[in-house]
């Protein structure tokens, strides 16, 4: 398995020449890079470079053609979307992604249901020896939605309350899980500048207790955040380092940021 030494410790996400062809399309072309724990790693490139497909990938969305994705710290490799929970990983969508018909309360509590084994599912039905475990879970899920900020509108209905407070409750949701590694894809997405500070400084805490691949093609959201970026452009990795590195990389400046259109 090959990962570039981010440092000596078995990584929480590792892709190892990961590669994707949709008919004749190259998507990906033996992508490989590494996320560990208390870490925040960005992967960014222009339009088209690869970096929702390869967030696919890890996601277990998309097949790979040749290579690998392995959660070496949790001993799993090749996971499909209904299993990252072994490997204790989460994610957020682009968008929100909160399920209509479902309070806030409910959609946050549901982000703990591959933890309680579908415990959270069987009290919607109203199915015996779940009562306990029912409220203990609602009494999370509003502490969750406490620490982001958001528990006033538990009660709501995700229609009804505006677009950054359901960010904020589609990423309460993803905390529910307690996960190691978080998956985050293109967060700043239609927040206002206040709103992309709240989310800077909650991506920063969350950095202590996990490992976090940020998605984005947003610059000023990403560089102060991260510790480390990837760039992607047309499916290859043509750039890994330090958010300075990256800054001053010509690839990076021809490709991403239009010097020498």
């Amino acid at each position: 398995m090959t990962i570039e030494p981010a440092n000596e410790k078995i990584p929480s996400l590792a892709l190892d020449k990961v590669s994707v062809r949709f008919g004749g399309l190259l998507a990906l072309d033996e992508v490989s890079f590494s996320v560990h724990d208390n870490e925040i790693v960005g992967l960014i490139g222009p339009n088209g470079a690869g970096k929702t497909t390869a967030f696919n990938v890890v996601c277990g969305f998309v097949k790979p053609t040749s290579g690998a994705v392995h959660f070496p710290s949790e001993g799993h490799s090749h996971l499909r979307s209904h299993n990252l929970h072994h490997a204790r990983v989460s994610r957020t969508l682009q968008g929100v992604g909160l399920f209509p018909r479902m309070s806030v309360l409910e959609n946050v509590m549901a982000g703990a249901q591959a933890r309680s084994g579908g415990g959270f599912f069987r009290s919607l039905f109203g199915l015996p020896n779940v009562a306990r475990s029912e409220r203990a879970l609602r009494s999370e899920a509003m502490a969750m939605l406490e620490r982001l900020g958001v528990a006033s509108v538990a009660a709501q209905m995700p229609t009804a309350i505006p677009y950054g407070t359901a960010k904020k409750v589609s990423m309460a949701r993803a905390l529910m899980a307690k996960p190691r590694l978080l998956l985050l894809d293109e967060p700043a997405s239609g927040l206002d500048e206040n709103e992309l500070d709240e989310f800077s400084q909650l991506i920063v805490e969350l950095r202590s207790s996990m490992g976090i691949l940020l998605v984005e093609h947003n610059m000023e959201f990403v560089m102060p955040l991260v510790d480390r970026i990837v760039v992607l452009n047309f499916g290859e990795v043509i750039a890994s380092g330090s958010p300075q590195e990256i800054r001053t990389n010509p690839d990076v400046l021809a490709a991403y940021l239009g010097v020498d259109e």
